[in-house]
């Protein structure tokens, strides 16, 4: 089970700071990624990071914004963002599956419950 939290609203510009979390003792061994889905389009890859070594790949909308790191001590993942955008807006999911990640969200098993991002002008 994910658990996600942070979202809200910020103005154009600021920045907000999501956290995925699970009680699972194998989380070390998943690979998680950060999906959003925006008004009006499909769910989007917005970055991950690997299991076996932490490489993160970001989406280029994002890429230069956004920060994703895990924190296995506390097994979670966060997502910083920053300089945020209107076009930004939308529903944020984290996911995670067994090993190698993916920009392919049907290669994810688990889900968070989604948490909501707003950016206004």
């Amino acid at each position: 089970q994910l658990l996600e939290s942070g979202g809200g609203l910020v103005q154009a510009g600021g920045s907000l700071r999501l956290s995925c979390a699970t009680s699972e003792r194998t989380f070390g061994s998943y690979s998680i990624g950060w999906f959003r889905q925006t008004p009006g389009k499909e769910r989007e890859f917005v970055a991950y990071v690997d299991w076996s070594n932490d490489a993160i790949v970001y989406a280029n909308s994002v890429k230069g914004r956004f920060i994703t790191s895990r924190d296995t001590a506390e097994n979670s993942v966060w997502l910083q963002m920053n300089t945020l955008r209107p076009e930004d807006t939308g529903i944020y999911y984290c996911a995670a599956k067994p090993y190698r990640a993916s920009t392919l969200e049907y290669e994810y098993d688990y889900w968070g419950q989604g948490t909501q991002v707003t950016v206004s002008s």
